[in-house]
C-alpha cells in the first residue's frame, strides 16, 4: 500500500511505545502515534499530557494537549504544575518531541531561526519541551530529515540533549540516566552512542540508502555495526490511522 512520510513516522513511533509505560505526548504526530499504539500494540500505555490529562483512552484524536479528549476516561486529571512535577520526580518514562533543528548531541531548537536579536523566524518556543527533554528517562524525537534541520550547530538550545557531550548533562544539574533515546525521521532511525553521546545511524527506512541519510545530515553521523531496515506501515496500521484515528486528515 502507498503511504506518506508522516504515516511512516507515526507507525515507527507507535511501535516504540511500550505497553504499561508512561509517555509524555505532545501535539501532532506524537498524539497519532499514541492513539495507534493504544489500538494495536500497547493497550495499557499511559499517555501524559502537559495540561493535566494522565492515562486517557484516546478514542478520538485530541487537537491539542489541553483538548478535553486528553482527559477521556483518564486515570487522573490535574494541571500543568502537577504534570511537570511528576516528570521531575522521575515517574514519566518516555517523552515524544519534535523540533525545527537538531545537532549531533540531540539538542533541539524550537525557539528561533537566526539570532535572537534579529530572527529570521520566530518559532512556537519551548512549551513543555524543555521539561520533557530534561526529566523524562528516554526522549524520542520525531522530525523531518534534511540539512536545514540536522545541523552542526543549532541557533538556540530549547531542549537539552547531551549538550556538549559526555558528562555535560550532569554538570548542568540534569539526571545522569536521562536524555535522548531515539531520533525517528522520514529517512531513518538513530540512537546515541553510549560513550561519545553522538548520534548514530541504526536503521534506514524503506527505499532509503545510508548515502541518502548521510547526504541529508549536516554533521558526521556515527554508524552502527549492522544497520537495520525499518518495516513499512502495515495494512492494519494504515487502516487504523486513516479510517479511525485521523478520518478528517488533520495530520496525514
Amino acid at each position: 500500500m502507498q503511504y506518506s512520510p508522516n504515516e511512516l513516522l507515526i507507525c515507527l513511533a507507535a511501535r516504540m511505545m511500550e505497553d504499561n509505560s508512561t509517555a509524555f505526548i505532545g501535539t501532532g504526530i506524537p498524539m497519532l502515534a499514541a492513539s495507534l499504539a493504544q489500538k494495536l500494540y500497547s493497550p495499557n500505555l499511559v499517555p501524559v499530557f502537559e495540561f493535566g490529562g494522565t492515562g486517557a483512552i484516546l478514542e478520538k484524536l485530541p487537537l491539542a494537549v489541553g483538548d478535553m479528549r486528553t482527559f477521556n476516561k483518564a486515570l487522573h486529571a490535574s494541571g500543568i504544575c502537577d504534570i511537570m512535577e511528576t516528570a521531575q520526580r522521575g515517574i514519566i518514562e518516555y517523552g515524544f518531541l519534535g523540533g525545527a533543528q537538531i545537532d549531533c548531541y540531540g539538542n533541539l531548537n524550537s525557539t528561533v531561526i537566526g539570532s535572537q536579536s534579529k530572527p529570521k523566524v520566530r518559532l512556537p518556543g519551548s512549551g513543555g519541551a524543555n521539561d520533557v527533554g530534561s526529566h523524562c528517562w528516554k526522549t524520542i524525537i520525531l522530525m523531518q530529515h534534511d540539512t536545514r534541520r540536522f545541523m552542526p550547530k543549532i541557533d538556540f538550545v530549547t531542549t537539552p540533549g547531551f549538550l556538549t557531550g559526555p558528562g555535560a548533562r550532569e554538570k548542568a544539574g540534569l539526571p545522569k540516566e536521562t536524555g535522548p533515546y531515539r531520533v525517528v525521521t522520514t529517512l531513518a532511525v538513530m540512537d546515541f552512542e553510549p560513550k561519545s553521546k553522538r548520534m548514530r545511524l541504526i536503521a534506514t527506512n524503506p527505499g532509503v540508502t545510508v548515502g541518502d541519510v548521510v547526504k541529508n545530515t549536516g554533521f558526521e553521523l556515527l554508524m552502527a555495526e549492522k544497520i537495520q531496515r525499518n518495516e513499512p506501515p502495515q495494512e492494519k496500521e494504515l487502516h487504523a490511522l486513516r479510517d479511525e484515528i485521523d478520518k478528517d486528515r488533520l495530520y496525514i
